[in-house]
């Protein structure tokens, strides 16, 4: 596998400040949306993350993979359908965290841990 991941696409240098989230990133050869720093100001953004043939992707400028940052008027909808994407990847986040409410022994684990960290508060001395 040979592409450059969403989050680490920070060009242009002088215009990405940084990745908030990405919201979908499907892999190699297939188009990644992300919310972005641009200018100081949280945009939605999308690039195709590219392939063996291609491992920068689209955009790239001056030999560095970049964002294509989505015009305000589409940014909704593209974020939604992104959103939804991600909700039936089987590799998203959410089908990660159905994968570890599956682990029985590691729910159970999860379970112990939190109960060790509360404790009555009434038994507090004021």
């Amino acid at each position: 596998m040979a592409f450059v991941r969403a989050q680490e696409v920070l060009s242009p240098r002088n215009r990405v400040g940084g990745i908030l989230e990405v919201i979908h990133d499907p892999g190699e050869g297939h188009m990644c949306v992300a919310r972005i720093l641009w200018d100081d100001e949280p945009v939605i953004a999308t690039r195709w993350n590219g392939d063996d043939d291609r491992p920068l992707g689209n955009p790239t400028s001056s030999g560095q993979p970049t964002w294509f940052v989505v015009d305000g008027y589409v940014a909704g909808q593209v974020e939604q359908a992104a959103r939804a994407a991600a909700e039936n990847s089987p590799t998203g986040l959410a089908a990660g965290y159905r994968q570890m409410a599956a682990d029985k022994q590691r729910e159970s684990e999860t379970e112990e841990w939190i109960e060790g960290l509360i404790y009555d508060a009434g038994d507090d001395k004021r």
